[in-house]
Protein backbone atom coordinates (compact mmCIF):
# COMPACT_ATOMS: atom_id res chain seq x y z
CA UNK A 1 0.00 0.00 0.00
CA UNK A 2 0.95 3.23 -1.14
CA UNK A 3 2.01 5.73 2.03
CA UNK A 4 -1.33 8.16 0.71
CA UNK A 5 -3.50 5.27 0.18
CA UNK A 6 -6.99 5.10 1.78
CA UNK A 7 -7.02 2.40 4.18
CA UNK A 8 -9.71 -0.35 3.67
CA UNK A 9 -11.59 -1.07 6.97
CA UNK A 10 -10.57 -4.95 6.64
CA UNK A 11 -6.94 -3.94 7.03
CA UNK A 12 -7.36 -1.53 9.54
CA UNK A 13 -9.28 -4.43 11.87
CA UNK A 14 -6.24 -6.78 10.71
CA UNK A 15 -3.80 -4.48 11.78
CA UNK A 16 -5.70 -3.97 15.32
CA UNK A 17 -5.85 -7.64 15.67
CA UNK A 18 -2.45 -8.32 14.86
CA UNK A 19 -1.45 -5.83 17.74
CA UNK A 20 -3.96 -7.77 20.08
CA UNK A 21 -2.25 -10.95 19.47
CA UNK A 22 1.20 -9.24 19.37
CA UNK A 23 0.94 -7.95 22.20
CA UNK A 24 0.09 -10.70 23.86
CA UNK A 25 2.45 -13.04 22.01
CA UNK A 26 -0.33 -15.41 21.01
CA UNK A 27 0.94 -15.73 17.69
CA UNK A 28 1.96 -19.15 18.21
CA UNK A 29 -1.40 -20.43 19.04
CA UNK A 30 -2.54 -18.79 15.81
CA UNK A 31 -2.09 -21.64 13.06
CA UNK A 32 -4.96 -21.98 10.20
CA UNK A 33 -6.30 -24.91 11.64
CA UNK A 34 -6.90 -23.59 15.35
CA UNK A 35 -8.42 -20.40 13.58
CA UNK A 36 -10.45 -22.45 11.74
CA UNK A 37 -11.85 -24.19 14.90
CA UNK A 38 -12.19 -21.08 16.34
CA UNK A 39 -14.27 -19.35 14.22
CA UNK A 40 -16.60 -22.67 13.56
CA UNK A 41 -16.96 -22.38 17.21
CA UNK A 42 -18.00 -18.71 17.56
CA UNK A 43 -20.04 -19.27 14.79
CA UNK A 44 -21.75 -21.60 16.55
CA UNK A 45 -22.42 -19.31 19.50
CA UNK A 46 -23.67 -17.06 17.45
CA UNK A 47 -26.68 -19.42 16.75
CA UNK A 48 -27.55 -19.08 20.76
CA UNK A 49 -29.35 -15.63 21.05
CA UNK A 50 -31.27 -17.20 18.43
CA UNK A 51 -32.35 -20.18 19.59
CA UNK A 52 -36.38 -20.52 20.19
CA UNK A 53 -37.10 -17.62 18.52
CA UNK A 54 -39.81 -16.90 15.44
CA UNK A 55 -37.80 -15.20 13.28
CA UNK A 56 -35.21 -13.84 15.22
CA UNK A 57 -35.52 -10.22 14.15
CA UNK A 58 -33.67 -7.52 16.13
CA UNK A 59 -37.04 -6.64 18.34
CA UNK A 60 -37.51 -9.83 19.31
CA UNK A 61 -33.93 -10.47 19.97
CA UNK A 62 -34.20 -7.75 22.71
CA UNK A 63 -31.59 -5.60 23.78
CA UNK A 64 -29.53 -8.48 25.79
CA UNK A 65 -30.15 -10.40 22.65
CA UNK A 66 -28.77 -7.97 20.45
CA UNK A 67 -26.01 -7.44 22.57
CA UNK A 68 -25.20 -11.18 22.60
CA UNK A 69 -25.25 -11.18 18.94
CA UNK A 70 -23.45 -8.30 17.98
CA UNK A 71 -20.51 -9.72 20.21
CA UNK A 72 -20.66 -12.90 18.86
CA UNK A 73 -20.63 -11.57 15.17
CA UNK A 74 -17.63 -9.55 16.13
CA UNK A 75 -15.48 -12.52 17.55
CA UNK A 76 -16.99 -14.63 14.43
CA UNK A 77 -15.11 -11.86 11.90
CA UNK A 78 -12.29 -11.34 14.58
CA UNK A 79 -11.44 -15.08 13.93
CA UNK A 80 -11.86 -14.71 10.33
CA UNK A 81 -9.84 -11.59 9.62
CA UNK A 82 -7.22 -13.54 11.60
CA UNK A 83 -7.63 -16.57 9.50
CA UNK A 84 -7.06 -14.38 6.13
CA UNK A 85 -3.82 -12.69 7.46
CA UNK A 86 -2.77 -16.05 8.45
CA UNK A 87 -3.59 -17.66 5.17
CA UNK A 88 -2.30 -14.74 3.16
CA UNK A 89 -6.07 -14.37 1.96
CA UNK A 90 -7.29 -10.89 0.74
CA UNK A 91 -10.73 -11.18 1.34
CA UNK A 92 -12.42 -8.14 -0.39
CA UNK A 93 -10.91 -10.16 -3.62
CA UNK A 94 -11.97 -13.54 -2.03
CA UNK A 95 -15.51 -12.28 -2.13
CA UNK A 96 -15.70 -10.35 -5.05
CA UNK A 97 -14.69 -13.87 -7.18
CA UNK A 98 -17.05 -15.77 -4.91
CA UNK A 99 -19.89 -13.47 -6.07
CA UNK A 100 -18.68 -13.54 -9.64
CA UNK A 101 -19.11 -17.64 -8.89
CA UNK A 102 -22.68 -17.22 -7.30
CA UNK A 103 -24.13 -15.03 -9.94
CA UNK A 104 -23.05 -17.79 -12.44
CA UNK A 105 -24.53 -20.39 -10.41
CA UNK A 106 -27.87 -18.54 -9.57
CA UNK A 107 -29.04 -16.59 -12.67
CA UNK A 108 -31.50 -13.96 -11.67
CA UNK A 109 -33.65 -14.21 -14.05
CA UNK A 110 -33.88 -17.98 -13.00
CA UNK A 111 -33.62 -18.08 -9.13
CA UNK A 112 -35.47 -15.20 -8.47
CA UNK A 113 -37.98 -16.04 -5.14
CA UNK A 114 -36.61 -19.54 -4.95
CA UNK A 115 -33.99 -20.72 -2.11
CA UNK A 116 -32.95 -23.93 -3.59
CA UNK A 117 -30.00 -24.87 -4.39
CA UNK A 118 -27.93 -24.34 -7.85
CA UNK A 119 -27.76 -28.00 -8.37
CA UNK A 120 -31.93 -28.66 -8.23
CA UNK A 121 -32.37 -26.33 -10.73
CA UNK A 122 -33.78 -27.81 -13.97
CA UNK A 123 -31.10 -25.79 -16.34
CA UNK A 124 -28.00 -26.36 -13.88
CA UNK A 125 -24.98 -26.42 -15.79
CA UNK A 126 -21.48 -28.32 -14.31
CA UNK A 127 -19.40 -25.90 -15.73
Amino acid sequence: MQPNEPRSDLAELRDVIRAFVDERDWHQFHTPKNLATALSVEASELLEPFQWLVAGERAELGEKGYEAVRHEMADVLTYLIRLADRLDVDLRDAVLEKMAINRRKYPADQVRGDSRKYTEYKHHDET
